[in-house]
């Protein structure tokens, strides 16, 4: 005897529960596996076997500093104060977003900003209504899963590896870890990412609501107080339908003010972005159904800062960090053990609009 249509329908129920049932077992386990490799791996495990490290004294001119950085192709270096012989935080793109916000609520003081050196950056930031950021660190053998947590509950998108010499009694830079580094080292070396098999849709991660915007007829100068006002490290450039365009990096802006040429922030960010360097990586996009097992296949095989969600018309419809996805490999999914009990976490991006930095 045939069966039912009813019973048709129940039977196909009960296989499309089975198979949801299955992923989100393989999601869990997934997860434990994945956690489980970060308390056993240390900080510096992550680092490759050669590599270079740039430390800059806070006594250096802010406009050399930037040279330094875009001479040797970095976006951000540690910082040392020699007079007490102390890591004294991270030099980002963020701080000279920062100076430049200050040269504009106070014109007056522009023809002082040649002169101006980095220990003073945490009183720009205090003058513009910034509360300044913790100066965070790890030793390099502390578990990479506490590490993880420590930049995640910071909100930063690196945290730097401190030593310390018995013998001299002073601290040693050893190297800074990225977000990126991080899940690509995870990616390469944790099979267990291949069990990640939900798509962002089910995973409560990214931003898709108030996201900031900007066309290429916006002048820079805009973008940047919408990237400092917002906290964030990018900003999606659409046209007039919501169709995705580009993005505009607060990296950029170290090409455009180098050599402290401050009039380049008139231009508008199309004009911009044809002076941007050849390295850029370009932008990456997924849909909300990409699952989370290709997402770190494409970390593994490329170099990305965050994934910009769009619908198969190329429309924005949100954006998802590294900051998030590392928050979710720690945190998601109510696990139940000592990695839910953090306060004040969510990536840098995450932080107001869209959810940073490089």
């Amino acid at each position: 005897m045939e069966p039912s249509a009813s019973s048709r329908i129940a039977i196909q129920d009960v296989q499309f529960t089975a198979t949801e049932d299955i992923i989100d077992m393989d999601q869990r386990e997934g997860l434990k596996a994945i956690r489980a490799f970060l308390k056993g791996k240390t900080a510096y495990d992550v680092l490759p076997v050669s590599f270079r490290l740039l430390v800059l004294d806070t006594s250096l001119l802010v406009r050399k500093s930037l040279n330094i950085l875009i001479q040797n192709g970095i976006v951000s270096a540690p910082l040392w104060n020699s007079k007490t012989s102390k890591f004294a935080g991270l030099l980002t793109s963020s701080d000279y977003i920062n100076v430049i916000q200050y040269y504009y609520q106070n014109p007056e003081k522009m023809d002082k900003i040649d002169h101006f050196t980095l220990d003073g950056l945490r009183d720009v930031e205090r003058a513009i209504g910034l509360q300044p950021l913790e100066t965070i660190s790890v030793h390099p053998f502390k578990r990479l899963y506490d590490a993880c947590l420590k930049m995640i509950a910071s909100k930063g998108r690196r945290i730097p590896l401190i030593d310390y010499e018995e013998e001299k009694k002073r601290e040693i830079v050893l190297s800074v870890l990225t977000q990126y580094r991080i899940l690509k080292f995870v990616a390469q070396n944790c099979k267990e990412t291949r069990m990640l098999r939900k798509p962002l849709k089910d995973l409560d991660i990214g931003v898709y609501s108030n996201l900031a915007t900007a066309t290429m007829d916006t002048p820079v100068i805009d973008v940047i107080h919408l990237l400092a006002s917002k906290g964030v490290s990018s900003i999606p450039i659409l046209d007039n339908d919501g169709v995705l365009q580009n993005i505009y990096e607060s990296i950029d802006v170290l090409t455009l003010i180098k050599g402290g040429i401050y009039n380049d922030l008139k231009l508008t960010v199309g004009e911009a972005l044809m002076r941007r360097s050849e390295e850029f990586e370009g932008v990456y996009t997924c849909t909300d159904q990409d699952r989370l097992d290709t997402i770190m296949d494409t970390i593994r095989r490329s170099r990305l800062h965050r994934l910009i969600i769009v619908d198969f018309d190329g429309k924005l419809k949100g954006i998802v960090t590294l900051g998030d996805i590392l928050q979710y490999l720690l945190l998601g999914e109510s696990s139940g053990d000592d990695s839910t009990n953090i306060s004040g976490s969510g990536s840098k991006e995450s932080v107001n609009n869209d959810g940073n930095s490089t």
